[in-house]
């Protein structure tokens, strides 16, 4: 199984700790790595178990999630088995499997992992309740994210946008811009006007390849559209098309210049992500923003004396096409099991009452477009909430995590390489077109 590192570049970037046990329980463990969640109440499940694995663990994600579990089970009356996976969720579930005790319901954090569940029948398709309430909350591409060769097998509980760009308010009054930008050519001549102020624009956690496949999608996506990032994204169209080098160029706009990024290129690429954080909102902060997830709130929130909404704020990646790109990713809820309680699992988690209830915690966004954006607990939440609502049908989801792990997951192979060698020296967009796609045709093969 592909290395999961959406999930593991989140967790390490949060400092969130993945143990063997979860203490998040109301009542006792049920040996191993399980926790009961909730006690039993009245209910149709009553005198019931439910088995749940998902990669949520510790006081954030973890205990957030608990009190989604507990409301299932104050509303059935099931007793909640919750088991935490580790970062790399499709082994831990394929051990399961081969053991012969899969859980109830499982959270996959990959789209193609889903897809290769279905293709070996580890995951039933959805009951038709569950169905019911996806058609009411979800917007066509969630469904279809969900669903492989005609069946709905996912429902999309959690997303995150990758299609933000985060920036020091200082930074900004102190060059004078009065304003975000929202279109790449603004974007391009904010950075240069951060630079003739005396601030470097821009980090980048390039030692982390991801970062950087992160950029390339984005600015794809808006340059190409939707219908060419799909196809992109399936190795349908090759990475010489014209639109991936349109794409290289403008990165290129910005990657080229050696004062835009904190400590140049070379620097960039001896930066891991979370330590990219800090070189924007720390003490002594080296840069002005920094594109990535809206997880950074989080860490900003944790690793800085920063304050989201005060001291640090976010605009949309900015249109380097039409429209403005929103890419990310999401964790869908699966049944591996057909039970009664598995059953009711997956039509509560469709509906806008579960999404609500972590919504409401805050650091977690919700595809369910039923779901009032009041519910989010502030300002910053919402407008990313909103974004990612608003995109409909043309949210896509991470390229990378779509392609097989040798061209778009694996350190120092693949995309991954390709593009950190590409911010290193952007000169030869060709030679870098002809890469990626040589990589790709290898991987897909």
């Amino acid at each position: 199984m592909r290395a999961e590192r959406r999930s593991m570049g989140r967790r390490r970037m949060l400092g969130v700790t993945l143990a063997a046990g979860l203490a998040i329980s109301t009542a006792a463990a049920c040996g191993g790595d399980d926790t009961d969640t909730g006690p039993e109440g009245g209910g149709a499940l009553k005198g019931q178990t439910v088995t749940v694995a998902a990669i949520w663990t510790g006081t954030n994600e973890g205990a957030k999630f608990k009190k989604v579990l507990d409301a299932f089970g104050k509303r059935t009356g099931a007793k909640v088995i919750y088991t935490p996976t580790g970062d790399n969720v499709a082994a831990f579930l394929g051990s399961k499997v081969n053991g012969g005790a899969p859980p109830d319901v499982a959270f996959l954090p990959q789209q193609g992992v889903l897809v290769e569940f279905a293709k070996k029948g580890w995951i039933k398709p959805l009951p038709a309740e569950a169905q019911s309430e996806l058609q009411k909350n979800f917007a066509k591409v969630w469904q279809d994210l969900g669903s492989h060769d005609g069946k709905t097998y996912g429902i999309y509980y959690k997303t995150g946008s990758k299609s933000t760009i985060w920036y020091r308010k200082q930074a900004f009054t102190d060059a004078g811009i009065a304003q975000p930008p929202t279109t790449w050519a603004d974007f391009v001549k904010t950075a240069q006007t951060l630079s003739d102020s005396g601030a470097t624009p821009i980090a980048i956690g390039a030692a982390d390849g991801w970062v950087l496949t992160d950029w390339f999608e984005n600015v794809y996506l808006s340059v190409a559209g939707p219908d060419k990032y799909d196809q992109l994204s399936k190795h349908e169209i090759k990475y010489t098309d014209p639109t991936v080098k349109e794409a290289l160029r403008r990165l290129a706009e910005i990657w080229g210049k050696q004062n835009y990024l904190a400590g140049g290129p070379k620097g960039a690429l001896q930066t891991e992500f979370p330590g990219s954080v800090p070189q924007v909102f720390g003490a002594s902060p080296k840069a002005a923003m920094l594109p990535g997830a809206d997880f950074v709130a989080s860490e900003i929130t944790s690793a800085t004396k920063s304050k989201v909404g005060t001291d640090a704020d976010f605009f949309p990646f900015p249109a380097a096409g039409a429209t403005a790109p929103v890419v990310g990713a999401g964790d869908a809820a699966v049944m591996m099991k057909d039970t009664p309680g598995a059953r009711e699992l997956l039509k509560f988690i469709a509906t806008t009452e579960a999404a609500r209830i972590w919504a409401e915690q805050g650091g977690y966004i919700s595809p369910n477009k039923s779901l009032d954006l009041a519910a989010y607990p502030d300002e910053v939440q919402r407008r990313i909430a909103k974004a990612v609502i608003d995109a409909g049908d043309d949210f896509r989801f991470d390229m990378s995590d779509l392609a097989p792990a040798a061209f778009g997951g694996t350190k120092g192979a693949g995309e991954w390489k390709i593009l950190q060698d590409f911010l290193a020296d952007p000169s030869d967009v060709d030679g870098t077109a002809a890469k990626l796609e040589q990589a790709a045709a290898d991987a897909f093969k």
